[in-house]
């Protein structure tokens, strides 16, 4: 997790869970970096299995990939080491960054997008009374429907979707 902690790290791995494969060559011309950094972060990456070497490079060119296509953990997992709990904060700090971009991307593209585009996307808040067991039933549910999704074949009408999930306590209330 300290590993993936890092600004252009976590930009490296979601472009190859985006976008596929591709050079370090490649990924720093899209994400605006130098490839010697790229290629640093790439191994960092690497030595903990979050990506790898597809072999499908030509010469000194690798091509990297995403080892998995999705990864997640539990704040226990890091519960009493502070590196850990910090890298984990700005990991989800930097999720919530993610998300903001991505939402203010769309709204301020909507109107060039067909209706039936824009009534299907949407946003919605909800307020329930549930216990740590009852939410973590619900995270796990939502989780499955989203794999569901996952598991089929594209439509010829599929577009990239963007579905982030966030559940929290309100804590306007005790802990």
């Amino acid at each position: 997790m300290t590993v993936l902690a890092h600004p252009l790290r976590s930009r490296l791995l979601s472009a190859l869970r985006l976008d596929g494969p591709a050079t370090a060559t490649r990924l720093a011309r899209t994400l605006g970096t130098n490839s010697g950094a790229t290629s640093y972060h790439l191994r960092r990456l690497a030595e903990v299995g979050l990506v790898e070497d597809t072999a499908g490079g030509t010469g000194r060119e690798r091509l990297w990939g995403a080892a998995h296509e999705r990864h997640s953990w539990f704040s226990s997992d890091v519960a009493g080491d502070p590196d850990s709990e910090a890298a984990n904060d700005w990991l989800q700090a930097e999720g919530l960054r993610q998300f903001q971009q991505r939402a203010d991307a769309w709204h301020g593209a909507k109107q060039e997008w067909p209706l039936p585009w824009r009534d299907a996307a949407g946003m919605s808040d909800y307020f329930l009374d549930l216990s740590p067991a009852q939410l973590a039933e619900l995270t796990h549910e939502l989780d499955a429907v989203v794999e569901r999704y996952r598991a089929e074949p594209p439509r010829p009408d599929a577009r990239r979707v963007f579905v982030f999930l966030q559940a929290y306590p309100d804590v306007g209330g005790e802990p």
